[in-house]
């Protein structure tokens, strides 16, 4: 078995692990920051709209064209008036966006870019996108990031409980917040790719999270019948349990995604790859950080501060005090504690997990071996 391997079993099993939940005001304070700084490039820059959303014009030229996309692009702002966009595709055509333009104007700006192509402007096609389809375009985006975000917090109320719910719907926000942030401060534009790309980073981020709380919520079970842990502590062992599997399934999405923003985007300047791709990866990066960092951790912050779960907080670091007091091991620190002494040791091996079952060097310990006389 490969050392990575190795490393999830062990989690698995709660040999080794990382207290996340302990260190949550840590993550909160990163995640703060980062938010704090997403919001402040988003209302200082702004989103850099496409013409999909905002309206104008789209010119492309024949193939094989020999001027640069530098040159093209002073020609377009100085026809139009207007910031544009040139592209150079794959056939050596050239996409010229400029937006703000109406049918009257494209008809002048198509002309003056015949003349500086040196192309006879029967041979550049224009396609205008009205700036009322456009706010269409916007609502309608506007309105499936509502409905999903409704659907989703139902979904998990059902399943789960409200809490975490609205611990999914923070992750999720938090999620958005420095995706669109980072586009702000990039200046990469938005299309209707960069919509998709959100959606789909919200449904992995999703499924990241529901991963965990699905495993909290099996250890879980039953859990004020024991004495034994905590529900912040056994919301760490569900983070760690699923902690390789979490970084596995996003280290795997995010290499092609990665090749798409950086070889194709970058390298072979297929400009058009950028507003998906770029959503994609700071989305798949963010949820995963979210889910393991913000979404767990909340979930416990949200229980504990119920009156059952303070209760068993109480009992338990007081059976914990008590045993020290004795000179015992606690579960805290032996390798096999005992469960507790008030007929609950079904219960807590349900909750405990896999980390309590017999070793090999405990296997019979204190029992009679061979035949039962």
């Amino acid at each position: 078995m490969s050392k990575l391997g190795t490393l999830g079993a062990r989690l698995h099993h709660g040999e080794v692990g990382y207290d996340f939940v302990k260190n949550r005001k840590i993550w909160y304070g990163i995640s703060i920051l980062i938010t704090i700084t997403a919001i402040v490039g988003l209302a200082v820059r702004g989103l850099h709209m496409g013409i999909e959303f905002q309206g104008g014009a789209v010119f492309t030229t024949p193939k094989n064209m020999s001027a640069s996309v530098a040159q093209t692009e002073t020609w377009a702002e100085d026809a139009s008036g207007h910031d544009a966009i040139v592209q150079k595709l794959g056939d050596g055509s050239l996409r010229i966006q400029i937006a703000g333009t109406d049918t009257q104007k494209s008809d002048q700006i198509k002309e003056d870019l015949s003349q500086k192509l040196d192309v006879p402007a029967e041979k550049i096609n224009a396609d205008l996108v009205g700036p009322s389809w456009g706010d269409q375009i916007a609502n309608k985006a506007w309105q499936g990031l509502g409905i999903f975000m409704v659907l989703v917090v139902i979904y998990l109320a059902i399943a789960f409980e409200w809490r975490m719910a609205l611990a999914a719907f923070v992750a999720l926000i938090h999620d958005i917040t420095i995706t669109v942030g980072i586009y702000a401060l990039v200046g990469f534009e938005v299309t209707p790719g960069t919509v998709i790309g959100l959606l789909t980073i919200l449904g992995y981020s999703l499924y990241d999270t529901v991963v965990v709380f699905d495993s909290l919520k099996e250890q879980t079970k039953d859990i004020t019948k024991q004495t034994r842990w905590t529900y912040a502590e056994i919301a760490n062992r569900s983070i760690n349990s699923t902690l390789v599997r979490s970084i596995n399934t996003t280290v795997v999405a995010l290499l092609p995604v990665a090749g798409l923003l950086f070889i194709g985007g970058g390298v072979l300047g297929a400009g058009m790859l950028n507003d998906i791709s770029l959503s994609l990866f700071v989305g798949l990066a963010a949820g995963a950080y979210s889910s393991i960092f913000i979404a767990t951790p909340l979930v416990a912050d949200l229980k504990e501060a119920e009156p059952q779960m303070k209760s068993l907080k109480k009992r338990v670091l007081a059976k914990r005090a008590q045993a020290s007091a004795k000179g015992e091991q606690t579960p805290a620190d032996a390798d096999e504690a005992p469960y507790a002494d008030d007929g609950t040791e079904d219960a807590a091996a349900a909750v405990v997990g896999p980390r309590n079952q017999p070793t090999s060097r405990g296997r019979g310990r204190g029992r009679p071996s061979g035949k039962r006389r």
